[in-house]
């Protein structure tokens, strides 16, 4: 598990099912910023640029900061920046996101033109991407290139051959039933395991099929829709089709009331289960391990991890009670899903429909080249991700990054230090910790090798599969071996951060280290509140309640006295409650232990942010309280930081992400922060009792 900055993409969230291994992009959402037809920017074209340090004409002054914060830093943000047709949201991550897809546009126009003079690289990534806007071509062969697979589904006769065709799903990146994959393993970090989880599921998570509110059933009833007109498109008669939906929904559901809750999954010891494979064999028989196992082509091994073992035991029974031609649609429609935006236009527009318009209330889906330099960018990220960096990363970013890390990490040891409900023996351990983290910026030491991927002009589809075959491969080929810590998960251009436990290490690809999250020509105190808080935000990722159940090495290891984590405990429960008061959407209120975590390293962000502002001030004999222009440099620090967060969503996209996302509404991700800081109540000379100001105050770190 990692824990990023942001969110994943809105991609992911449009098109769910499908997992494209597209890049992920950090974004937000706004409670109160819900859209009309008004806000959202006509379809067209659009030029993106980064917005420099803090946007002053994205404020509404009228407001008072010390009754709603958001508002007044971010309250005309909406009008400047309209939600365009093709997204579900926008905000800064949006607007650098978009920013760096041009560049990437650029790349690989270029990088398509069919020149003797490319290198392999450019040929791969010029070649995925041409390939992926062939939409003529990909129209002319219909569900030619897929026929292969659609044919090992027909040919299925009976359960005991189903083993094998998941085998091959799993490789394509299909994970119909379960997925499999490699991890660090939780007790020992240095190396590599096997680990199956649970999966399968074409709504966003187990609630969705469970819920009986008018909205959710309505969800529910688009969603067997969907696949109905997904078997229609494959070939089956619309009435037919719709009766075999309903029957693959009656097995999603069976299988959702056996998977684990997201809040329950936030805990690692509860995804975390040391099995043979005898032992697993044992309580899922219906499928054959050891033959997948080898189908895939992993390394030998006697166990691994099963996170859901509760799951698997219960699939078995829910697949061996299930019709064999439900198993086999259900297959179908997984597989059709996936590949959807390399078939034909119907079947790319029929995911869209349902994944982006109906589940997220976006208008419209992004232009093809949009989404071809995003997969292209999952595909092949590193080998695109090393142009990106040679044009347009600043070699000195790199450096300057990495003093401000140091200084966050100097500005938490004191924090620890002064902490008077933590013991000498637990800051100790924490201290240990915060010694051994690692930090990597910009971009991988040593880029990945993509010589054994072959990727064709003419062969979209193909390509897609083939990309997923050689990522599935390189990561299940690491069970049994030494951990690698300088792998990346994230590829260079991506507007994110993350901070992952068992590598004990944070980490800041050149995407997110522009404007406005870091700008050379801001003032000190606006990049302290925009890229200090990211820093510090992910610092604390380490500290919080999962994080905080890992040791320096990376192992889940009780490093707490009883005491104090019953201290911790006291202190994170104030944030459960504080959060799960606000309200995202109409009714729906914030998930405050779902959020816990990311609520956890926004609060402790910014407070080591703002120590980093203060010793900085102090150092250079600046005095914080004075004016430059209309504000104090203090409370340029609040609304640098309140302005990362500046969005506008839609209703549909709010909801989707109160019901699955980590991360809290953005409105709550500036007010939930600021209203818990007494020197924020100084900056703004807000009096107790106001909104921004409460008698009780929430503080972890």
């Amino acid at each position: 598990m990692k824990f990023f900055f942001g969110k994943p993409s809105t991609l992911f969230f449009l098109l769910l099912p499908a997992l494209l291994c597209l890049t992920t992009i950090a974004i937000g959402q706004s409670s109160g910023n819900q859209t009309s037809s008004a806000a959202t920017a006509p379809a067209k074209e659009q030029t993106f640029s980064p917005i420099h340090g803090f946007d002053r004409s994205i404020m509404d002054t009228s407001a008072n900061p010390c009754e709603d914060f958001y508002q007044y830093a971010c309250g005309n943000f909406s009008k400047k920046y309209p939600i365009p047709g093709d997204m579900p949201i926008y905000d800064q991550f949006e607007n650098l996101q978009e920013y760096n897809t041009q560049l990437l546009h650029g790349i690989l126009e270029q990088a398509a033109q069919p020149k003797p003079t490319r290198t392999a690289n450019e040929q791969k990534i010029g070649d995925y991407y041409a390939s992926c806007m062939d939409t003529a071509a990909i129209n002319a062969d219909g569900l030619k290139p897929l026929q292969p697979e659609l044919d090992r589904i027909d040919a299925l006769r009976n359960k005991s051959d189903l083993s094998a065709l998941i085998a091959q799903d799993q490789k394509i990146g299909v994970n119909a039933f379960f997925s499999l994959t490699s991890q660090q393993d939780f007790q020992d970090a240095t190396k590599e395991i096997a680990v199956v989880d649970q999966d399968g599921l074409g709504l966003p998570e187990k609630d969705y099929y469970l819920r009986t509110d008018p909205k959710s059933v309505q969800i529910q009833q688009e969603y067997v829709q969907h696949m109905a007109n997904l078997l229609h498109l494959y070939g089956q008669p619309m009435d037919q089709a719709q009766r075999n939906a309903k029957d693959i929904m009656v097995m999603e559901t069976a299988m959702a009331k056996v998977s684990m809750g997201n809040v329950e999954r936030r805990d690692p010891s509860n995804v975390y289960h040391m099995e043979t494979v005898a032992a697993l064999a044992a309580s899922s028989p219906l499928f054959a391990w050891k033959e997948i196992f080898q189908d895939v082509q992993a390394p030998a091994f006697d166990s691994l991890n099963v996170a859901s073992p509760g799951f698997f035991t219960a699939l078995s029974g829910i697949v061996q009670q299930t019709d064999m031609a439900v198993i086999k649609n259900y297959l179908r429609v997984h597989l059709l899903d996936s590949f959807s935006s390399r078939l034909p236009t119907a079947f790319d527009a029929e995911t869209f429909d349902f994944y982006g318009h109906k589940l997220s209330g976006t208008p419209q889906q992004h232009v093809r080249w949009k989404r071809c330099v995003a997969a292209t960018d999952g595909g092949l990220g590193e080998a695109l991700g090393q142009v990106y960096v040679e044009k347009y990363f600043s070699g000195d970013s790199k450096q300057q990054m990495l003093d401000m890390v140091q200084a966050i990490e100097s500005a938490m040891g004191q924090d620890l230090s002064s902490l008077d409900w933590m013991s000498a023996d637990t800051k100790a351990k924490a201290k240990e910790k915060l010694d051994l983290i690692t930090n990597k910026i910009g971009y991988p030491n040593k880029w990945r090798d993509y010589s054994k991927l072959s990727i064709s002009r003419t062969d979209a589809l193909g390509n897609s599969m083939r990309a997923r075959q050689f990522e599935f491969a390189r990561e299940i080929d690491k069970i049994g071996k030494p951990v690698d810590k300088n792998e990346w998960d994230m590829s260079p251009p991506t507007v994110n951060a993350y901070y992952d436990p068992s590598m004990n290490n944070i980490n800041f690809p050149a995407g997110i280290l522009q404007p406005p999250f870091y700008d050379h020509a801001a003032p000190q105190v606006v990049n302290d509140g925009h890229i200090g808080a990211i820093v510090g935000h992910e610092l604390t990722h380490g500290f919080d309640d999962e994080g905080s159940q890992f040791d320096g090495h990376g192992n889940l290891k009780n490093w707490w006295t009883p005491e104090d984590k019953k201290h911790f405990e006291q202190r994170t429960s104030c944030l459960v409650n504080e959060y799960s008061s606000f309200v995202a959407v109409d009714t729906l209120h914030v998930n405050g232990k779902l959020t816990l975590g990311e609520n956890t390293a926004d609060n402790g962000g910014i407070r080591l942010a703002y120590m980093v502002m203060e010793a900085y001030a102090q150092k250079n004999n600046i005095n914080l309280a004075a004016k430059i222009g209309d504000f104090t440099l203090e409370q340029q620090f609040f609304i640098g930081y309140a302005q990362n967060w500046c969005s506008t969503a839609r209703p549909a996209f709010l909801r989707l992400r109160a019901q699955t996302d980590e991360h809290s509404p953005d409105r709550f991700r500036a007010n939930g922060v600021v209203q818990n800081m007494s020197e924020f109540s100084h900056a703004f000379q807000c009096r107790q009792g106001q909104p921004m100001a409460p008698v009780h105050r929430c503080r972890v770190w």
